[in-house]
């Protein structure tokens, strides 16, 4: 049988499969996020493994490295956000973006869509999030999010 790379809890990738699999981690600096994404999305476009949906994990890719930048590390630099992702045929992508901050309750993030914040310039990452990825968990009190996408 072959061997997974991710904990029983989390979404299993077998080494045998991958056509991706990478771990990085980045400055807690705004300005350090799109190059980070642009060479992640030259890997995707390059293995084919969501073919046909890259715009869909860039673009949530692009949103949880911001949160995790902005709200869990506070831009700190000396603070780093680490990506992993694994992608295989079969299951499709992984993402993985872990921060340092103290985390937060997905719950209690507002609807972006009603009152008065429909018209706000901010607060739309993780409905995006939700609405680009086929599963999205929260773990680790909010510091961790894995995004999967077929």
């Amino acid at each position: 049988m072959p061997k997974t790379l991710k904990p029983k809890d989390s979404f299993e990738f077998f080494a045998d499969k991958l056509l991706l699999r990478l771990d990085v981690t980045l400055r807690a600096e705004v300005h350090a996020i799109s190059p980070l994404v642009n060479r992640i999305a030259d890997l995707v476009k390059e293995t084919g493994c969501v073919a046909g949906k890259e715009f869909e994990v860039i673009l949530a890719l692009h949103e949880a490295l911001t949160n995790a930048v902005i709200h869990g590390a506070k831009e700190d630099p000396t603070q780093m956000v680490r990506v992993t992702a694994s992608c295989d045929r079969d299951r499709g992508i992984l993402i993985v973006v872990r921060d340092p901050g103290t985390g937060f309750n997905v719950e209690s993030v507002p609807d972006p869509l009603m009152g008065e914040r429909i018209f706000s310039s901010h607060g739309r990452g993780i409905f995006l999030i939700n609405r680009l990825m086929d599963e999205v968990r929260f773990k680790r009190g909010g510091t961790e999010i894995h995004m999967r996408k077929k």
